[in-house]
């Protein structure tokens, strides 16, 4: 498979990073006393982690230029010392503060059976099976969107970023914008984020890496998609658009 075969194929697989229900959560559908069930599992299943995921990948890879751009990914999740000021999942956490949900919830959540299934697919590809798969699946899966070609090509559009007073927790379920700290980071460091993981996944992946990193991209996809399917369950949304 050459780079471009492979470019293309990931962008494929990012192009159905999208969920029939995600409107509901963005239009004000889901009822406000499910919504703490949405944030607990996404605090649970990767964004408490999510920088050991990143680390996993980085001390894994035996490549210098590839551990720099991880490492500078790693250090702002970690810490928030270049952008945020603090951890981005304690920043995360003042969504659900800020609409006054209980946070000792966040301290010892069970994760529901597709969540756990999700994070399983998670630890796999990132434990294990070379850093070519877990720099994959953080970078460009759990940290992308389904407008990736955006990412890579002037002409595709780009992940929508309206005016911070337009946000729907803001609008529908009066989040206070103080509380979108999270977002205003995601905002400021997201473009350095995705150029470098597509330079890693595409400068740096060898032609034997990556029909496995496909593979990965593929199970995480389908994984992501189950979980999604049961938020949208315990949120409500299915029994609504049934």
């Amino acid at each position: 498979m050459d780079r471009d075969s492979f470019r293309e194929a990931l962008l494929a697989l990012m192009e159905q990073k999208v969920h029939w229900a995600w409107s509901a959560f963005t239009s004000g559908r889901v009822p406000a006393a499910r919504l703490h069930l949405h944030f607990e599992q996404e605090f649970a299943t990767y964004v408490r982690d999510f920088p050991v995921l990143v680390a996993r990948a980085y001390v894994q890879c035996p490549i210098a230029a590839v551990r720099r751009e991880l490492a500078a990914n790693l250090y702002e999740e970690e810490t928030g010392g270049l952008v945020a000021g603090r951890p981005h999942p304690e920043l995360f956490l003042e969504y659900p503060r800020g609409l006054g949900m209980d946070l000792a919830r966040f301290e010892a959540v069970a994760l529901l059976p597709a969540a756990a299934r999700y994070r399983a697919a998670l630890d796999r590809w990132t434990l294990d099976r070379g850093w070519e798969c877990a720099a994959a699946v953080t970078t460009i899966f759990v940290e992308g969107t389904n407008h990736e070609r955006g990412e890579l090509d002037p002409a595709a559009p780009r992940r929508p970023a309206p005016p911070l007073a337009q946000h729907p927790l803001v609008v529908h379920y009066g989040l206070p914008l103080e509380a979108l700290a999270l977002t205003r980071a995601h905002r400021t460091v997201e473009g350095d984020h995705r150029a470098a993981a597509w330079r890693i996944l595409l400068d740096h992946v060898g032609a034997a890496a990556r029909p496995r990193v496909l593979e990965a991209m593929a199970e995480v996809l389908a994984a992501w998609l189950g979980y999604r399917d049961e938020i949208a369950e315990v949120c409500g949304v299915a029994t609504a658009a049934a």
